[in-house]
């Protein structure tokens, strides 16, 4: 019996999560974009591309080993005003599509983390 080795992971369009192969998704792994019904429906907005050109913009303004907090993306799209708060998960979710794409670590207590699982507070510095 020959044993088939399973696809890597890949990142959802959306959230940047990891999604693991699944046996349902054998025939059309190729095709699965989003880890979730939810994800699906949210998409990527372009509120999502603006937090990501705001993550690179202040990463770029910073040395190259300095790092940023969510928030602060977060603050320079949502503007003056409690407005940035609702902007937190959505600017986690832009940090860890840029992971995926390699542009940017994100790190906890100086140590790079897995975004997908990482709880807490959080820092995006660049790859």
């Amino acid at each position: 019996m020959t044993r088939t080795s399973t696809p890597e992971p890949k990142a959802c369009a959306s959230c940047g999560r990891t999604i693991e192969w699944r046996k349902k998704w054998e025939r059309d792994w190729d095709q699965v974009r989003y880890c979730s019904t939810a994800c699906r429906r949210h998409g990527v907005t372009d509120t999502d591309r603006a937090l990501e050109a705001s993550i690179l913009d202040l990463l770029a303004a910073r040395s190259r080993t300095g790092t940023i907090c969510p928030s602060e993306a977060a603050r320079a799209v949502g503007g003056e005003g409690d407005g940035w708060r609702e902007l937190m998960e959505p600017a986690r979710r832009a940090a860890r599509r840029l992971v995926a794409a390699g542009e940017v670590e994100v790190t906890q207590g100086g140590k790079v983390v897995d975004p997908s699982t990482a709880k807490g507070p959080i820092r995006i510095r660049r790859a």
